[in-house]
């Protein structure tokens, strides 16, 4: 970016919504670009695990609240105005409107140069009375920006294909939870969809654009692609069996929201206004837009390419798992710490821990010796079948053992495990190599509370494979008190030196019951 207020720095940008999917990944790519960011949020709190927190400047405020916006905006050279309300109502749209109109008052007073605001994709040849809500109030919004005063770039996208973007998840989820869908009529819509990393790339561009224009652009990538076109690619995409899909054209928008609802995990609230702006066409009507993007090769990407980037973690087996929530991403498409919950994916855990009668080191030992002649300390006869099991349709099952009794390293075989990663002394994490509808993991970790007492922590992470995935967690899932409390508590026995205990369920004060999260955590202690 080219320099602004700061002399030989760079300009200072706000950026409105950092907590959301956008705000959050455009931070860093302004960062790149070589601009200041000062970042806007009503809860600064929930950006202090984002990676660049510590380089940019974080003020509390609420775009509704004139004083706030007065303030965040001293000084701003491009602002990014990344919020919206979600609702159905008149309220939701009033709430949109007051908020643009004191935002625009305010950089006009402030003396901003550009507005930057990412709207929606509005279809061709439609009244704007008979757009969904979503969209009526996103082309308001833009339309009030625009008349603001200030020079103002407004992006207009339809769906954005990543890693936590709520429409992506909605396609996400439906077409891996049902091999056989009906399905709403709009899933005939014609949509040109756009990747996450070119959103980015223009909004960082449109911060650099002359000083006499102001306009909107219409946002989509290479592909024109039919709703259902797009849960057939994602399938072969993400190695599912083909879906069967089959419209009816009695389902309402309304009806939709409900039956998205219940087979997925993205909440009504978005759910309806997504689902309502599908009624319509949303195609690019001009790509004006590229003549302000620098050059960049293999840009924009196509629908599958940004399918394969927003799953890429997944498809590699490099779904990283921490106990504490920061989340380092490598790319736009991967997930962020303030991505909700339902967002990512799903990801299922169960997590025990336990205090132990002995020293960091002793439990190591314990720890570090698992598998092989050792065995797994909980239920042998059900480990025993697993592996028996896994021989049957064709898997390693458990006449591997391991390498050395006593000793590991990065990519042992053990049994049917993996070594994924293991730090001396306080962390093993292991990677199932046996058949399963999905992606398994081990994490075993050692450490030691605030009273200095060593504490063992165990957690088996499955990221399931299409509805079979999530059929097999809940089918063993009421067996893990059993087999992963048993080990957890015969590893601290071990520790201590006593022999281990008969296996059943924990003690009901010890049990921890499987917990679902649907994001992908790093590894490491809270």
């Amino acid at each position: 970016m080219s320099a602004g207020n700061g002399g030989d720095e760079g300009p200072l940008c706000l950026v409105t919504g950092a907590t959301g999917y956008i705000g959050g990944r455009l931070v860093p790519e302004l960062l790149d670009a070589g601009a200041r960011v000062r970042a806007l949020a009503r809860s600064p709190g929930k950006l202090r695990d984002h990676p660049w927190a510590g380089d940019v400047e974080v003020v509390q405020g609420d775009v509704t609240d004139a004083a706030s916006v007065a303030a965040a905006l001293d000084g701003v050279d491009v602002a990014y105005y990344l919020v919206h309300a979600l609702g159905t109502g008149r309220d939701f749209e009033r709430t949109d409107r007051e908020a643009a109109r004191t935002f625009g008052e305010r950089a006009r007073a402030a003396g901003v140069r550009r507005l930057v605001y990412l709207g929606g994709l509005t279809p061709a040849g439609v009244p704007e009375e008979e757009l969904s809500p979503h969209l009526r109030s996103r082309a308001e919004v833009g339309r009030i920006l625009l008349d603001s005063g200030v020079p103002t770039t407004v992006l207009r996208a339809a769906v954005i294909l990543g890693s936590g973007s709520a429409s992506f998840e909605m396609l996400r989820y439906l077409t891996e939870r049902l091999p056989v869908m009906v399905t709403p009529s709009w899933v005939h819509t014609r949509i040109q969809p756009i990747g996450v990393r070119d959103v980015l790339r223009a909004l960082v561009a449109a911060g650099r654009m002359p000083a006499d224009v102001s306009r909107a652009f219409d946002l989509g990538g290479p592909d024109v692609l039919t709703y259902r076109d797009m849960m057939l690619r994602y399938a072969r995409i993400a190695g599912l069996p083909r879906r069967l899909i089959l419209p009816v054209p009695l389902l309402t928008p309304g009806l939709s929201s409900h039956w998205v609802g219940l087979v997925t995990p993205v909440p009504a609230a978005l759910a309806r206004p997504l689902t309502e702006s599908l009624r319509h066409e949303v195609v690019c009507r001009e790509h004006d837009i590229e003549r302000y993007l620098p050059p960049a090769p293999g840009r924009p990407v196509g629908f599958d390419e940004a399918v394969r980037l927003a799953l890429r973690r997944i498809q590699q087996a490099e779904v990283t798992t921490r106990w504490s929530s920061a989340s380092v991403p490598g790319a736009p498409s991967d997930p962020l710490p303030t991505d909700p919950d339902w967002a990512g994916g799903s990801l299922y855990t169960d997590r025990r821990q336990r205090t132990v009668d002995a020293s960091p080191k002793a439990l190591w030992r314990v720890v570090e010796g698992i598998g092989g002649e050792n065995g797994w300390y909980s239920f042998p006869l059900a480990w025993t079948v697993r592996g028996l099991l896994d021989r049957l349709v064709g898997g390693v099952g458990l006449r591997r053992g391991r390498r050395d009794a006593a000793r590991l390293r990065a990519g042992d075989s053990l049994d049917f495990w993996r070594v994924e990663e293991i730090e001396p002394g306080r962390l093993l994490r292991l990677r199932a190599e046996m058949r399963l509808p999905g992606l398994a993991w081990l994490e075993m970790y050692v450490g030691t509370d605030d009273a200095g007492r060593t504490r063992y922590r165990q957690q088996a992470l499955f990221h399931p494979h299409g509805l079979l995935g999530h059929l097999y967690w809940w089918g063993v899932s009421p067996f893990h008190a059993v087999v992963f409390g048993g080990m957890a508590r015969n590893i601290a026995r071990a520790a201590a030196g006593a022999a281990p205990e008969p296996d059943g369920p924990e003690r009901p004060e010890q049990r921890q019951w499987p917990r679902r999260r649907r994001r992908p955590r790093r590894p490491g202690p809270r």
